[in-house]
């Protein structure tokens, strides 16, 4: 594989220099932004959990930037592992902490995410023709739906908290999949705000696994 090849996918991109996408480039910010806020909310209480994931939603800031300005494969996989791990680490500590399951069963759920994500995503391309790489995102959405619905008896705040996060990747995929739709209409495109949203739904997960055993019942 050329790690070199350069990638264009997006409506804002007209060429391969490194500020061809600016507004896709600047709201990596959203990322940064939203660690430093929820840093602030969180720092004066020791919870190893929340401050790794504050780490790795900075670094996907970070990672995004790159993408949106190097635009290589490279990059691209500076953008995407960061993401992945996020999803990981939160999956066990949802699945440990939320569900007060024994750690191995958060192990199972981690190992068992990568499979479950590549059915549902290939099931959905598969109908819809692709949705410009959001189906790769869909079954992160629907994990965060089944955990809070889960929730919902007995830790609502909880589960209230994991559905909102729901709701908000839902809406951020809907803006990521029209993107190359509209590039005729809005030649900046809708990326953009695919990274706004983004860095709020972090930034809410985090604070509902923070918070979320301080939180019940109610």
């Amino acid at each position: 594989m050329d790690w070199s090849a350069q990638i264009d996918n997006y409506c804002e991109r007209t060429d391969f220099s490194f500020w061809s996408e600016p507004a896709n480039a600047v709201t990596n910010a959203a990322f940064l932004i939203a660690a430093v806020v929820v840093w602030r909310m969180v720092r004066d209480r020791a919870d190893p959990g929340a401050r790794l994931l504050l780490v790795i939603l900075a670094t996907i800031g970070v990672g995004s930037f790159m993408f949106h300005t190097f635009a290589t494969r490279w990059a691209s996989a500076a953008d995407v592992f960061p993401i992945l791990l996020f999803i990981l680490v939160y999956l066990w500590l949802a699945t440990v902490r939320m569900l007060d399951l024994p750690r191995w069963a958060g192990f199972v759920a981690v190992a068992l995410f990568l499979p479950f994500s590549a059915v549902i995503a290939s099931g959905i391309a598969a109908v819809t023709g692709g949705l410009n790489g959001s189906e790769g995102y869909i079954p992160t959405a629907l994990l965060i739906a089944g955990y809070g619905l889960w929730l919902l008896p007995g830790k609502p705040r909880t589960g209230r908290g994991l559905l909102i996060g729901a709701a908000v990747l839902a809406v951020s995929l809907i803006v990521r999949s029209l993107d190359p739709a509209i590039c005729a209409v809005v030649p900046l495109g809708v990326h953009w705000l695919w990274h706004v949203l983004n860095g709020i739904m972090l930034g809410w997960m985090i604070l509902v696994l923070d918070r979320h055993d301080r939180s019940q019942p109610c």
